[in-house]
């Protein structure tokens, strides 16, 4: 009796001290719930089959753009939506969907008005740029088919695939794509990565090869077995037309692998946009910009290949940020389940270091990522990250294979020490929720520095995460405007000095998993009521500091408009290709 009480005062003792008595349980640092009901966000994503996928075509699902189609200010949602194997009735089949935000937590569908409702099929991802440059936000939708572009006229869109030039062969899959200005001549360019060269009339059925069996159960083919693609990038010409350069680029001599997830970034920070592409079970890609209308894909021997154990992972969503403070932009990569995702830390030298488990990311390999992004959810100035999961294979529920094939989010919480606490459990039901999650988008939804995220569900409505939590943390968002340069200033590289942190990160179209983030940079600010200064350096080349800027704003600055400023690092001298 005298020893039980020991022990429970001590065990009493031990919670009180650890600050786990539910007297002292701090409060928790989110708390995510799903309002894409309630927001009006009721469309049905159809990708497929829901209880079996015979096909390889019918698993990737599609991706989620947030961008400010109408310029009321307010960033609105545009879904990407698939089909089925034994497809619909003339004009009944699925189609994408524009939702407009109506400024009060709620969005409307807004599809038909804004000429978006023509198209259904097998649709993939989604990327967004003023591509001719006239301030109206244009968007690209990837297929397994030909790719569609949509010119946005005053908040009406029309397609232009064909006679821009971007439309494809009609026999490509394409996936994840991107906007960037890759020559640096104020006319945003096209990235599109594709993932197999297949062929539905041909495809082996499941179970007919060795590739078409996991963990003893026949499942789909592929993607090993079966051919890899080629990835396309297009110049912008001018006057609405684009020209194929993917052999003109050298692009074409990185070949056979299986591309999904597009970021771009400066990765070595010389002034000019390079582009990594994750690849489903081979070698993930990243292109170094040679300043002359070339590219090197220097993966392997910049670290950012393979896992730290030299192994090709199956990679399919990636983001790109400073994950550590140090002025240098990471990388990190969803993976295939029985694996981890990936961290890749920018070492400042044109290398990469696997720090995944160093940076405590190497805990669930049950889970299958695919969307992903980081994000300063709380404000505190330290870049979290979000995963959204969700298996391939229908089967798994069925056969008890170790995994499920709808599965939670995870959120991990940036210590602000190189390392990661994963807070899923406690981060609210809309992450805890259980789905067969694809594309991912963050954005400041509501213009009052609360990142929300939206996420495309497999045979399923889409999910809109709010965070109930409103911490007390200062922001800034950064809206950029090119005069010289592109002009969403997408490339754009955008320093905050705030007291003792330098903040980075630049303007990007496309990343996560074929999806596309608000392209207004947000930083947290943790508890900095100033900021010193911000430093943008321009895709002309061009940089300026703004002082006295407030916090908790979204600015929208023009090029030319600041003060002359050196560079971080001066663009090395190359030639641009016209």
């Amino acid at each position: 009796m005298l020893l039980g009480l020991l022990s429970v005062c001590w065990l009493a003792h031990v919670a009180r001290a650890q600050g786990t008595t539910s007297a002292s349980k701090p409060s928790p640092l989110a708390q995510f719930v799903d309002d894409a009901d309630k927001a009006g966000l009721t469309m049905m994503t159809v990708f497929g089959g829901k209880d079996s996928k015979k096909f390889i075509i019918e698993t990737t699902g599609t991706g989620v753009a947030i961008f400010d189609y109408d310029n009321d200010g307010w960033p609105d949602i545009f879904l990407v939506n698939g089909t089925t194997l034994e497809g619909f009735p003339a004009g009944k089949g699925p189609t994408n969907h524009l939702y407009r935000n109506n400024h009060d937590g709620t969005f409307s569908d807004v599809t038909k008005q804004a000429g978006l409702a023509d198209a259904s099929g097998w649709g993939q991802g989604a990327c967004v740029g003023d591509y001719d440059n006239d301030g109206w936000e244009d968007l690209y939708v990837t297929y397994y088919g030909k790719n569609r572009l949509y010119h946005n006229e005053r908040g009406v869109f029309r397609e232009v695939g064909e006679a821009s030039g971007t439309a494809g062969s009609g026999k490509a899959w394409g996936t994840g794509c991107a906007f960037v200005d890759y020559d640096r001549d104020g006319l945003l360019d096209l990235v599109v990565a594709n993932y197999v060269d297949f062929d539905l009339s041909t495809a082996p059925a499941p179970g007919e090869r060795a590739s078409c069996v996991w963990k003893g159960v026949p499942v789909m083919c592929g993607p090993r077995g079966l051919p890899g693609a080629k990835n396309i990038l297009y110049h912008n010409l001018g006057g609405g037309k684009f020209a194929d350069v993917t052999t003109k680029a050298h692009i074409d001599k990185t070949s056979g692998h299986y591309s999904l997830g597009v970021a771009t970034f400066d990765f070595d920070n010389d002034g000019w946009p390079d582009i990594y592409i994750a690849c489903d079970s081979t070698a993930s890609i990243l292109f170094r910009n040679n300043h002359d209308g070339t590219f090197t894909d220097v993966a392997v021997s910049a670290g950012a290949a393979y896992n730290e154990d030299g192994r090709e992972q199956a990679g399919m969503g990636v983001s790109v940020g400073d994950f550590n403070g140090d002025g240098n932009l990471d990388i990190f990569k969803t993976n295939f389940s029985d694996d981890t995702s990936t961290l890749y830390r920018n070492n400042g030298n044109g290398t990469f270091d696997d720090v995944t488990f160093a940076a405590g990311l190497g805990l669930h390999t049950q889970y299958l990522g695919w969307g992903t992004t980081f994000f300063d959810f709380d404000n505190d100035g330290w870049p979290d990250l979000l995963v959204v999961n969700g298996h391939v294979y229908p089967e798994v529920d069925k056969q008890h294979l170790g995994s499920t094939y709808p599965e939670p989010r995870i959120l991990y919480h940036n210590n602000g020490n190189g390392t990661f606490s994963d807070i899923s459990v406690e981060a609210g039901p809309g992450i805890t929720a259980m789905h067969a999650g694809r594309g991912l988008a963050v954005g400041d939804l509501w213009n009052d520095g609360r990142l929300s995220a939206v996420i495309s569900n497999m045979n399923d409505h889409p999910s809109l995460l709010v965070n109930q939590v409103r911490s007390a943390n200062h922001w800034i968002g950064i809206r950029t405007i090119g005069t010289k340069s592109n002009r969403d200033g997408i490339g754009a590289r955008i320093t905050v000095k705030a007291g003792a942190r330098t903040l980075v990160d630049e303007v990007r179209s496309g990343a996560s998993y074929a999806s596309n983030n608000d392209m207004r940079v947000h930083f947290g600010l943790g508890a900095s009521v100033k900021i010193d200064w911000v430093q943008i350096r321009w895709p002309s080349g061009l940089t300026e500091r703004f002082d006295d800027l407030a916090v908790d704003k979204i600015h929208t600055i023009k090029e030319g408009s600041g003060k002359s400023a050196e560079a971080e690092a001066r663009p090395s001298g190359g030639t641009r290709s016209q």
